[in-house]
């Protein structure tokens, strides 16, 4: 039975029971029995917040507890949770046409979304294909980039992460979720990422952008690289999993330059950073590159299931008629969803919004930095914010127990920051919904 709280999205935290509620807590064991373990961390002895209601940036549980949220349900609500032009765009398309056929029978929303994105996307990325998830997505454009260019070996890069399922896998660099498989993915190698924190070359003179980049080169350029037939690079502007790593300004562009020179498609992963995210509605727009085929999601339609494949017509002509069609291919209800995302973010303002509070954010956290010497690292871009927390700044050493603990105690104190991580577990990665006041 859910505990009925009526929300305006603005109100402020209210914790009423120990924190998972003990509704939470029963929940967990019966979903503990019944789900696979593959699929939550509660077969790890996690025992999470079960959500029941939410709107803009506030979530209430089933015990009742009202929390801020400070991770827009790991990057999507970018809009708010349950925005009412969305709810209501999902609602009404549900009951006048719940599905059409992908393959056979599109319908007209299907439509106008692809000319959206199309419209939004930088350089004359204009070809749309619509799936359902990130990772689907991930798959589908490093497919498109061995059709186009008839070779098969993928680019990706340390600390990335693109999804579970086949190629996307393989590109993620997370050897948790990769070594049981690792006999049986698609080839990728895995070139250094510049961490201006924790550069991959230490010990080296010069700039770590430059550095990573001339790596990249190496491996296409020299003869003997052990690097073949290499159809893409595929890269987060930003990195998500990895712990919010913002590489320097200019690496980008230098890795869009070399994709160029060689003759390798561009792919970049905008899953995490697209819509506004971080003060564009694309990461990329910040160095003015455009790749060859953009990944979207997430944010797409702040909390409905859609993502999107965007190439050029060029590159999208590789494909056959129906090659990669699927049943639920442009539902409309996704469509719907994501037409009323892109509006509401259009309408609000919500991409520079991201970009001046974002700002804000930033600098009220750096200030924090300044009083705290577990603080080692503050880094963000527009709503898109991360701490790197460390025993000693000199050594950099991960304070991975002293993380868990913070990011408990702010829940325990209705502050959701639930999202951290990075590849040391020490990084508190925050992105509130875009519609979050500073109140």
């Amino acid at each position: 039975m859910s505990v009925e709280t009526e929300l305006t999205g603005a109100e402020l935290p209210e914790v009423r029971t120990e924190v998972p509620g003990p509704r939470s807590r029963a929940l967990a064991e019966r979903l503990r029995a019944s789900e696979s373990p593959a699929a939550s961390g509660i077969a790890a002895g996690d025992s999470p917040v079960f959500w029941d209601q939410t709107r803009g940036a506030v979530i209430v549980d089933v015990d009742g507890n009202r929390y801020v949220d400070l991770t827009a349900g790991f990057t999507v609500a970018v809009a708010g949770h349950s925005n009412p032009r969305i709810a209501s765009a999902i609602a009404a398309q549900a009951g006048k046409m719940l599905h059409a056929q992908g393959v056979a029978n599109p319908n007209e929303l299907r439509v106008r979304l692809n000319e959206r994105l199309g419209q939004l996307a930088p350089g004359d990325l204009s070809v749309v294909h619509l799936v359902s998830t990130g990772g689907e997505a991930i798959e589908l454009a490093l497919l498109t980039a061995r059709m186009a260019t008839g070779r098969q070996n993928v680019i990706a890069f340390q600390g990335g992460f693109h999804g579970k399922v086949g190629s996307a896998l393989a590109s993620t660099s997370v050897n948790y979720y990769r070594e049981p498989f690792a006999g049986v993915l698609p080839y990728v190698y895995h070139a250094p990422f510049p961490d201006p924190y924790r550069s991959p070359f230490p010990h080296a003179q010069g700039d770590v952008s430059e550095i990573c980049a001339d790596y990249l080169e190496r491996l296409l350029s020299f003869p003997d690289s052990g690097v073949t037939s290499v159809a893409a690079v595929i890269l987060e502007p930003i990195q998500g999993h990895g712990g919010w790593v913002i590489p320097p300004v200019g690496f980008l562009r230098r890795v869009r330059e070399i994709c160029s020179r060689y003759g390798v498609l561009m792919v970049v992963d905008e899953i995490i950073t697209g819509f506004g995210r971080t003060g564009a509605w694309f990461a990329s727009l910040h160095e003015d590159v455009a790749p060859d085929i953009l990944v979207c999601g997430k944010g797409m339609a702040s909390g409905y299931p859609i993502a999107a494949v965007v190439t050029t017509p060029r590159i999208a002509s590789a494909w056959k008629a129906n090659m990669r069609s699927s049943t639920f291919l442009g539902n409309p209800v996704g469509c719907a969803a994501s037409l009323a995302c892109i509006e509401e973010i259009e309408e609000k303002g919500l991409v520079e919004r991201s970009k001046v509070e974002g700002a804000y954010f930033l600098s009220k956290l750096a200030a924090l930095q300044e009083r705290h010497p577990l603080v080692g690292d503050v880094r963000g871009k527009g709503m898109m914010v991360g701490l790197e927390l460390v025993k000693d700044r000199q050594t950099k050493e991960p304070a991975v127990a002293e993380t868990a603990e913070l990011v408990s105690a702010l829940l325990r104190r209705g502050i959701m920051a639930t999202n951290s991580g990075g590849a040391y577990g020490n990084v508190v990665k925050l992105s509130p919904p875009l519609v979050i006041t500073r109140e």
